[in-house]
């Protein structure tokens, strides 16, 4: 096994994060959203319909056989992506640790979300069925990749740096993924940079439009189009920086040798095998209960809080960007603040305090009226969410055996348990909003979620020390 503490590898595992995490903020909380409304809309009108009755930020889309709001099309897409890596990750887990694949798979999957990002570059308005459905897969390629990444924690790291290097991950996601939104920004607010916006402008007033009003359309045309390279930008730094990772990540092995069938069904009883195991921990089955829905809470607001801001408060893009910024480099500091604590009274304490600051987040977005309220709320969750991922993730490398091999097998039951709990959260959310006509209903059940997680965590306290959480 490779020695672990090693800078060189612990930096390599980062800057996957920092590769990946361009997909979170510039696909799922910052540009798509956006220019995925404008397009949307913009269908609608093609198809003829009336679009006075609905929120002009919330057109009727139609995909995968229904006709829906666009905000619930957006939520399903991203509850049908992680269902699906719900009933292929228990293969995947154990899959990678007896057929020692798990590089490999970490790059197909890599591949997938990459090249799926870059396809984005096609969605139009002429094609939103396509686009929504290349949303969805890169939502599988990131999610598939992560029970990989993840796996990895236990082998380049000792249990005591468990909570500094999750941390560290997340601040070269947080730092990476502001770094391109940055660039593709420039790009998208000053097209004239690579695009000839005045000779579009000359062309078009020469056509008969005034001056005036052909810049504004050849600017516009141009930012449309600056925002579709985003996607490509976004595709080629995931799969650029994932390289990186891949080349210096420690070489996979085999945990057993097979004599005989085939690895898929091998890989599923390695995973029995490893549930068998879990069900005999109950310590980390009680963590398992309130990392579900902890995750339910916290993973749905990350994915549709741009969403929130764009149907509730009709907020322009440039202010919902801003406060994704904000809310990016707000969880840099917190990732590393949990930390600190964690260390100091332990990991399950923080924790608690933590939930205890995102139930205050759904209660409060019931009654958010204006842009000014919404920004303070968004320094809130980004002050609790870096540091709650981080610590979500380390606090389970603890629990898990040490005396074990299976760490991707043993990350799969961590990556079902997100997934399962983004598909849960994301859903109810999307149909309460359907029901109720309001996402504000929809932020109010949220609490329930971060409630039950806080219970299962209380349950914990006592064995916090034991654990060394």
């Amino acid at each position: 096994m490779t020695e672990r503490n090693q800078p060189r590898v612990i930096r390599a595992w980062c800057m996957y994060d920092w590769a990946n995490s361009a997909y979170n903020l510039c696909i799922t909380s910052a540009i798509f959203p956006v220019y995925y409304y404008s397009v949307t809309k913009a269908a609608a009108v093609k198809r003829g319909n009336i679009l006075n009755s609905v929120s002009s930020q919330d057109a009727p889309v139609r995909w995968a056989g229904m006709e829906l709001p666009s905000s619930v099309a957006f939520s399903y897409a991203l509850s049908a992506a992680y269902l699906l890596i719900v009933v292929i990750s228990p293969f995947l887990g154990g899959l990678a640790d007896y057929g020692g694949l798990k590089k490999r798979m970490m790059a197909l999957f890599a591949g997938l979300g990459s090249v799926s990002c870059a396809a984005l570059f096609f969605f139009t308005d002429e094609y939103v069925a396509p686009g929504l459905t290349l949303f969805m897969l890169a939502a599988v390629g990131w999610a598939g990749s992560s029970i990989f990444y993840n796996s990895f924690l236990p082998e380049i790291a000792t249990p005591d740096r468990f909570d500094q290097v999750s941390a560290q991950g997340y601040s070269y996601g947080y730092i990476g993924s502001v770094t391109l939104l940055i660039l593709n920004l420039v790009m998208i607010m000053f097209p004239g940079l690579l695009f000839d916006v005045d000779g579009m402008a000359i062309l078009l007033h020469h056509q008969g439009m005034e001056m005036a009003a052909a810049f504004i359309e050849a600017e516009s045309h141009y930012r449309s189009l600056a925002t579709r390279w985003s996607f490509v930008a976004v595709g080629v730094w995931w799969m650029g920086f994932a390289f990186y990772t891949l080349a210096i990540l420690p070489k996979e092995s085999a945990v057993g040798q097979s004599q005989s069938g085939h690895l898929w069904s091998r890989g599923y009883d390695e995973f029995r095998r490893v549930w068998k195991r879990v069900r005999l921990m109950p310590t980390l089955l009680r963590y398992l209960f309130a990392y579900f829905f902890t995750s339910c809470g916290l993973q749905t607001i990350m994915v549709l809080a741009t969403i929130f801001a764009s149907s509730e408060l009709h907020m322009g893009s440039e202010e919902l960007i801003a406060t994704v910024l904000l809310i990016q480099l707000i969880a840099i500091a917190g990732a590393y603040v949990f930390s600190y604590f964690s260390r100091r009274i332990g990991n399950v304490p923080v924790l608690m305090w933590g939930i205890l600051v995102w139930i205050s987040i759904c209660l409060a977005a019931y009654f958010v009226n204006s842009s000014g309220q919404f920004y303070m709320l968004a320094a809130v969750v980004g002050t609790v969410m870096g540091g709650t991922q981080s610590l979500l993730r380390s606090t389970y490398a603890k629990l898990i055996p040490t005396d074990t091999r299976s760490h991707a097998s043993f990350f799969s039951f961590f990556d079902v348990t997100e997934k399962l709990a983004i598909v849960f959260g994301t859903f109810v959310f999307g149909y309460i909003n359907l029901i109720t006509g309001s996402m504000r209903n929809s932020a109010l059940m949220l609490s329930l979620f971060f409630i039950l997680g806080i219970i299962g965590m209380f349950g914990l306290l006592k064995k916090h020390k034991e654990y060394g959480i």
